[in-house]
């Protein structure tokens, strides 16, 4: 394997890495939402937390396309909290199951990271932001000592090990 080979390895397995800490904090952030969450709005312009998981979800779907080489943005859609948190999940999947196999990326490892995927943690960080607003909190943790397993993005992620008070 060649130095160039070993750099795109190590690329594609920081990408992986990066999709399961998306995947473990975003559904963290989604899991016992209550009832009417994705309505919610903090202020007259800002987004409701189910636009914002609507823009992770289409995040996804952009960096899958952005990993083949293809330039294109998902149609708009309105959809329910559920089948947005369904999408983005799939779209975590499809994702990551692309990094896992044999075929070259069509832009840059780095690029796709510091576009959708770095976007996707920050609007992480909005829905957590809203869910305190809301009075539903999402407990803090300490991240560095979660369970964060590469290949692991689906809705069922390992309990937390060290959460604040």
């Amino acid at each position: 394997m060649s130095a160039v080979d070993d750099e795109l390895s190590v690329d594609r397995a920081f990408l992986r890495h990066t999709l399961a800490t998306l995947a473990y904090r975003g559904m963290k952030s989604l899991r016992g939402a209550p009832d009417g969450f994705g309505a919610f709005r903090a202020g007259p312009t800002s987004r409701t937390p189910l636009e914002i998981l609507a823009h992770l979800a289409d995040l996804l779907e952009w960096a899958h396309w952005m990993a083949q080489g293809v330039r294109k943005w998902p149609d708009p859609a309105e959809r329910t909290w559920d089948e947005e948190a369904a999408r983005f999940a799939a779209g975590l999947a499809k994702l990551d199951e692309f990094l896992a196999g044999p075929a070259a990326l069509g832009n840059e490892a780095k690029k796709i990271f510091q576009g959708p995927i770095a976007d996707g943690l920050t609007h992480v960080g909005q829905l957590n932001y809203l869910r305190r607003l809301a009075d539903a909190p999402v407990r803090g943790e300490n991240y560095f000592v979660a369970d964060i397993t590469t290949g692991i993005v689906g809705p069922e992620q390992p309990p937390p090990n060290r959460e604040f008070d």
